[in-house]
Formats: C-alpha cells, sequence, structure tokens
C-alpha cells in the first residue's frame, strides 16, 4: 500500500522528489519555456523543407528540435530523472491540446469576411494537425527512450562525460523520432525518395546540431545548479 501512495500523490510528489526550492522553481520554469516553445515550433514550422548538402533536403526545425532533447538531457542531468519525465509529460500535454485545438479550429465553420484565407490556412494548419499528431507518436516513444537510455548509460560509466552520455542517448532517441516523425506526416506528401533522405539527413543534422549545442548544455548545467550542490 506504502508503494502506491506517490502515485497519488501526483504533482505535489514529483514537486518534493526534486526538492524545489523558490530559486529551482525560477530556473525550471525558464527552462519549460524553452523546452515547449522549440517543441511548438519545431511543430509548427517543420512542414518547410530547405535544400541541403548534396541535394538532399532538411526541414527548418532542426533548429528547434535538437533543443528539446538537450533540455531534456540537462535537466535530467541537474535535477534526475523525476524532473526530466516532468519536463516530457508537460511536453505530451501541450502537443496533445495543440491537436485538440487545432482539431476544434479547422472544424468551425468560417466568416465570409475571412474566406481570403480559408484555403491557405486549411492546407497549412490541416498539415500541421498531421505533423502535430506525428510529432505526438514520435515524440512519446523518442523522448523517454532519450532518458531512459541517458540514465542507463549514466549508471555504467556514472555521472563523468555528459557530453557523451547526452550523444548516446540522442543518436537513439533522434533516429527514433526521425523515423516515426516522417513517416506519419510526410507519407504521400513527399514522395518515398525525398522522405528517406529527409529521415537520413535529419536524423544526422540533429544529431550534429546536438553535439554542436553541447557547450550550451554545459552552459545550462552551471546555470540551472548556480550555488545549489546536485550529487
Amino acid at each position: 500500500m506504502g508503494r502506491l501512495l506517490p502515485r497519488r500523490l501526483g504533482l505535489g510528489y514529483y514537486v518534493r522528489m526534486i526538492q524545489f526550492t523558490e530559486p529551482t522553481i525560477r530556473k525550471y520554469a525558464i527552462v519549460m519555456a524553452l523546452y515547449l516553445t522549440s517543441l511548438l515550433a519545431a511543430n509548427t514550422l517543420g512542414l518547410k523543407l530547405m535544400p541541403f548538402l548534396f541535394g538532399s533536403h532538411l526541414s527548418v526545425a532542426v533548429f528547434s528540435f535538437p533543443i528539446v532533447f538537450l533540455m531534456t538531457d540537462v535537466v535530467g542531468e541537474v535535477y534526475g530523472k523525476v524532473a526530466a519525465k516532468l519536463l516530457v509529460r508537460a511536453g505530451v500535454i501541450s502537443t496533445a491540446l495543440f491537436l485538440v485545438y487545432s482539431f476544434l479550429s479547422l472544424a468551425v465553420p468560417w466568416s465570409g469576411e475571412a474566406a481570403w484565407v480559408r484555403e491557405g490556412y486549411n492546407q497549412v494548419f490541416g498539415i500541421s494537425v498531421r505533423m502535430a499528431l506525428a510529432s505526438l507518436v514520435a515524440f512519446i516513444v523518442a523522448e523517454y527512450q532519450d532518458v531512459f537510455t541517458f540514465f542507463f548509460v549514466r549508471e555504467r560509466i556514472g555521472a563523468r562525460l555528459f557530453w557523451l552520455r547526452s550523444l548516446i542517448s540522442n543518436l537513439w532517441s533522434q533516429l527514433l523520432d526521425s523515423v516515426l516523425f516522417s513517416l506519419i506526416a510526410f507519407l504521400g506528401v513527399y514522395s518515398f525518395r525525398t522522405l528517406v533522405s529527409v529521415i537520413i539527413t535529419w536524423w544526422l543534422y540533429k544529431v550534429a546540431m546536438g553535439f554542436a549545442y553541447t557547450p550550451l548544455s554545459y552552459l545550462g548545467i552551471r546555470l540551472l545548479r548556480g550555488k545549489e550542490s546536485t550529487a
């Protein structure tokens, strides 16, 4: 019975486990804002493809989405697995809520005065709904896998080499995310050849961007820890 009690305590239990002080709450709120904004930007802007090396294609979501996974690793490194999972849950809820709002917005009738934007709106946000659904599925699988892999590697090599643990977890989780998201969001929209190009290029570029953002990750860890001692 005692083991079931923490589940029933809900968010309050998580807050006590993370030991949120007032400065920590402020920092975590900023992290949450960056995390959710980057996720929303990837879901809504990611439809656009830009030309890349050797005739390949790349979604503009590569600028914002690596930050999502890095934020999870940074929060997990400083506050632990519970805080990282709480961040992921917030992302799942926000994406699901965006889907609900999108379906509702597309379902209600149009006013005559807004008819000039109807076709473009329905086309863009109709695809955005599909992208949000794809993101939700890929996000749940890849982000929880990222947290699991990050802490699995940490248990094996200890708390050192954050950059290596983050890179290993991102390699696997970003592959899952790229495959699931691209198939659900773009299958039938782009040719299969273009789709394969997007998946491979997107995966490699997101991993490379994540590695390039490593100095920012260390900066984030330093700012979050501040004067607090974190194991």
